[in-house]
């Protein structure tokens, strides 16, 4: 045996382990960082972490190569040719400050709405909020305008909570799972999990999405719906369920506005003279507060005054839904699926809900003091994402789901849908939004919020504007989040005003985050008559050379996620399950080996050097040394800071004083906390008291806080009438029949806006993308380990549009929309609605973009879809220009697109093929390896 080799079978993997939070995705997982010789070696799942107990997808794992990416930033940079050229001069930190500090402080001296601060997927929103804010400019918001703002805005102001990071199905009881629009990008290892728990179980799993991948490729069932067509779909099923009668009473007259008064002249909730909502007690037969104690709400109670009878909002859902035009023969053309195929799914809605509804022992008390000694369950949960979102008919759709969630009674009950803390939190505790400017001072309150009639919005005494984006006016009255889409075009129009500087932070807009790449290429490029630019300023920060770089004036480089600290909190995007409050910190594992600083850092030093209220002391002196020192001292009231574990002596959790060693305990923990729910106070939340005294007691709300899911949104209807001419704040002429027909504060559905400004004969397919499992950051297709799973994106065709225009995998074919053209590479899916077309986001890349090599596949043959986009609909004829977004929230409707297509001869590289970028980095080795140590 003496000639065998010897074989190490266990190699020493590190001789340190460092745990943080993954920055891959959004899911936010925790990590093993294996570190040998100083250096990240290897980086495994955390088995402790709440969110993924251990598991970790290729992007966690490809976080090494993101850590050493050639494309990462070495220090700050100053423009010293033309924009567009990526001609930079590397400069210090305090030339930096300071130039950024002397082109911010004459904007807040004198008109702090002359900037516009507004970052991407930063994770970080809670703080760059409250530095805008300080700073005083209305203009201030993050990603998700063009994201999926819908989503959450539909949620709370329906149930008080939404999808993803709102909630989660009860993968131990759901015994029905529906997916409405989801990709693979977004809480991927969570919903892998679940997935996983209802295999085994044998629980059904119905996947609706025109495109057939990931979650929906190992469904059960596939229902390919035509794109834009969900809500009515929705509908269709809800019409079904009360045709049939399959619907929960008790709970909807318990729980929701369903029995509460509808004034029958104004179409507003009829309330008491406290502002309660009204409702007919059962066993009285009279008028009572929804909250009163032993009351019994009656759904089909009324109240007639004075000759007119006002009736219940359970009244209105039923004229409306029961309508022949919501039958499933009536839509069945429109959606793309049989008649017969929404009836069935309809009745297996219904039989999971009630023929197999599970009860828990566990007694819980009401909010109106009755005691239930068991918690009923309906066994049925949806999850939905950008795809039913990002469409101009998002809001009303998603609301339509909540609706149907709602009605089978299986939201916060066992076996549905599940709030997670801080959720549920209804619109009227969230803040309303601010735009009031003063010069030298800071805004007056929080940017954004939810508004709750045209009171609310931001305008300008002249009835214009107040924010550059036009968030929360009367083209987009309930925003939320903001229209970052809308940002460098109104700023470049000077509509509704010019703007000086734009402060960017993450935010690729001159490439896979902007529709209509190219016109927003040349607005951050256009000069005036005098050769100045139009918008003067621009001041960027990334950590990477990406396409966005070559477009600033002033680059503030960034860290890597292994190198700076971070807070997933409370008062941000939390990491909680639906048992559990937790949240979680990034920190410093790795120090930067480049001249970078993590940008939640530098705001703190740029605060201080704008003398900014927040960011200094009383005597002038910067307040917080780096955003580290910041999660720790923060205070954003009494007792309650960004992270909510371990606070005044470390014994502290929810409220507390701010404890010194807080961080240090955080790593020592995992990098997370949690705080289990009480159980008991598990279900129900929104009406259970052990609940809500429990959410006090973390520091989630102030005081109980019981509500009613609301069916009928009130808000929607108060702008309703005033495009009907009541009130003082009247909407313009153009827009009153608009604001009529879509702010409906019942769910209806309204086909996507482009079809109805283009020629629909010409432009007959839909065209979609969504974000792979491998990729959720446009950073994915510069790391070295993901790029070997999508290196390069075809544009994916049904087999009927393959065989109609005669293509085969591997050709060519251009693509066009009324905006633009692209010419792509195709292949055949099968697995697809018959009229879409779609493709991977974000792949393709500028050439000289992210240290790649001019000929690598992401630049030669990716492709966005962004070229055949517009961040405006086609001219109609009426002199307008509508924004292409949602009326509602302005959300992006990067979904509705319509193109056409025909065979094209293969050309050299994917076209539009744009001039390559000077990058301020060197491209990347031919082959890039990472070995640390022997």
């Amino acid at each position: 045996m003496k000639d065998q080799p010897y074989l190490d079978t266990s190699p020493k993997v590190s001789d340190e382990i460092r745990k943080t939070t993954c920055y891959m995705c959004a899911c936010r997982c925790g990590i093993n960082v294996h570190m040998k010789e100083g250096k990240v070696a290897y980086i495994e799942g955390n088995r402790d972490h709440p969110v993924n107990k251990g598991v970790l997808c290729a992007k966690g794992s490809a976080g090494i190569m993101q850590v050493n990416a050639p494309s990462r930033l070495n220090a700050p940079l100053k423009r010293v040719g033309p924009r567009g050229s990526g001609q930079f001069e590397e400069i210090s930190w305090d030339e930096a400050l300071d130039m950024a500090a002397g082109w911010l402080k004459p904007i807040r001296d004198e008109n702090p709405e002359k900037l516009a601060f507004f970052t991407g997927r930063d994770q970080s929103q809670s703080f760059t909020s409250f530095w805008a804010q300080n700073f005083g400019t209305p203009n201030y918001a993050a990603h998700g305008g063009f994201c999926s703002v819908n989503m959450a805005a539909a949620g709370i102001y329906t149930m008080g909570g939404a999808f993803w990071e709102f909630g989660q199905p009860d993968w131990d009881h759901t015994k029905l799972f529906v997916l409405f629009g989801v990709a693979e990008d977004h809480d991927s290892n969570p919903i892998k999990m679940g997935l996983g728990k209802l295999k085994e179980r044998g629980a059904k799993v119905i996947g609706v999405n025109p495109i057939r991948t990931g979650y929906n490729a190992v469904a059960d069932e596939w229902v390919g719906i035509t794109p834009g067509t969900d809500g009515l779909f929705i509908l269709s099923l809800i019409h079904e369920l009360l045709k049939a009668g399959r619907i929960d009473l008790h709970y909807l007259s318990q729980y929701t506005n369903a029995p509460v008064l509808l004034d029958a002249e104004t179409g507003l909730l009829m309330r008491d003279e406290n502002g309660k909502e009204l409702v007919i007690d059962r066993s009285t037969k009279k008028p009572a507060p929804f909250d009163q104690k032993g009351v019994k709400p009656d759904l089909n109670g009324s109240r007639r005054i004075g000759g007119t009878t006002h009736r219940t909002v359970f009244h209105a859902m039923i004229e409306r839904y029961l309508d022949p035009q919501y039958a499933p023969e009536a839509v069945a053309k429109d959606v793309g699926i049989p008649a017969g195929k929404i009836r069935a799914i309809a009745n297996e809605l219904a039989r999971v809900a009630f023929d197999e509804a599970i009860e828990l022992d566990q007694e819980w008390t009401d909010f109106r003091g009755e005691t239930h000694t068991k918690m009923t369950g309906r066994p049925v949960s949806f999850h939905a994402m950008r795809g039913i979102s990002a469409h101009s008919n998002g809001f009303q759709t998603c609301r339509a789901l909540h609706i149907l969630q709602i009605i089978l009674g299986s939201v916060e009950a066992p076996g549905g849908f599940r709030f997670k803390p801080p959720y549920p939190k209804p619109a009227t505790i969230h803040p309303k939004p601010h735009c009031k400017t003063t010069p030298g001072a800071p805004l007056d309150g929080p940017h954004l919020g939810f508004v709750h009639g045209p009171e609310d919005l931001c305008l300008k005494e002249d009835g214009s504007p107040a924010r550059i984006d036009k968030a929360f006016t009367w083209e987009n009255p309930m925003s939320a989040h903001g229209l970052m889409h809308m940002v460098i075009s109104n700023a470049h129009a000077g509509d509704p005003y010019k703007i000086d500087t734009l402060f960017m932070y993450m935010a690729n807009m001159s490439w896979n985050s902007s529709m209509n790449t190219r016109g927003v290429i040349d607005m951050l490029t256009d000069q005036d008559e005098n050769g100045e630019y139009v918008i003067p300023r621009i001041i960027y920060s990334d950590a990477y050379s990406s396409e966005m770089v070559a477009y600033a004036d002033l680059i503030l480089p960034d860290a890597t996620y292994l190198e700076r600290h971070d807070c997933i909190s409370l008062l941000d995007r939390p990491i909680c399950e639906a048992d559990g409050l937790a949240d979680a910190i990034r920190w410093p594992v790795i120090e930067p080996d480049r001249d970078v600083r993590g940008f939640q850092s530098v705001l703190c030093e740029l605060g201080a050097k704008l003398d900014l209220p927040g960011f200094v002391n009383e005597d002038g002196t910067q307040k917080y040394a780096d955003y580290g020192d910041y999660i720790v001292s923060h205070e954003r009231k009494p007792g309650i800071g960004p992270l909510a574990g371990f606070r005044g002596d470390g014994s502290d959790s929810g409220r507390g004083a701010p404890n010194p060693k807080q961080l240090e305990r955080y790593i020592e923990n995992g990098g997370f906390f949690v705080e289990h729910v009480p159980e008991g106070a598990n279900y129900y939340k929104p009406w259970n008291s052990a609940y809500q005294d429990w959410a006090v007691k973390m520091g989630i709300i102030d005081s109980p806080q019981p509500y009613l899911f609301q069916l009928y949104v009130e808000p929607m209807r108060k702008f309703q009438r005033a495009a009907e001419g009541h009130g003082d704040r009247q909407p313009p002429e153009h827009l009153r029949d608009r604001i009529k027909e879509t702010l409906d504060p019942l769910p209806i559905w309204y086909a996507p806006a482009e079809d109805s400004h283009i020629d629909l004969t010409e432009y007959p397919i839909h065209a979609l993308t969504q974000r792979p499992m491998a990729m959720y950051h446009s950073w994915g297709t510069q790391n070295a380990w993901l790029r070997q799973i999508h290196g390069m994106n075809p544009l994916y065709l049904p087999s009927k549009l393959m065989q109609e225009n005669n293509l085969i995998d591997g050709e060519w074919a251009k693509v066009s929309s009324v905006h633009g053209n692209i010419t792509v590479p195709v292949m055949e899916m099968a697995a697809l609605n018959e009229n879409t077309v779609w493709t991977w986001n974000a792949i393709g890349k500028r050439k000289g973009a992210w240290a790649l090599d001019e000929q690598a596949p992401e630049a030669t043959k990716g492709f966005l879809l962004n070229h055949l986009i517009h961040e405006l609909l086609p001219p109609k004829g009426d002199g307008l220009r509508w924004a292409n977004s949602d009326p509602i929230t302005g959300q992006a409707a990067w979904f509705d697109l319509r193109v056409k297509i025909e065979k094209a001869p293969p050309p050299s590289e994917s076209q539009p093929a744009l001039p390559t970028l000077n990058s301020p980095v060197q491209p990347g080795p031919k082959n890039l390896e990472w070995k640390v140590g022997e």
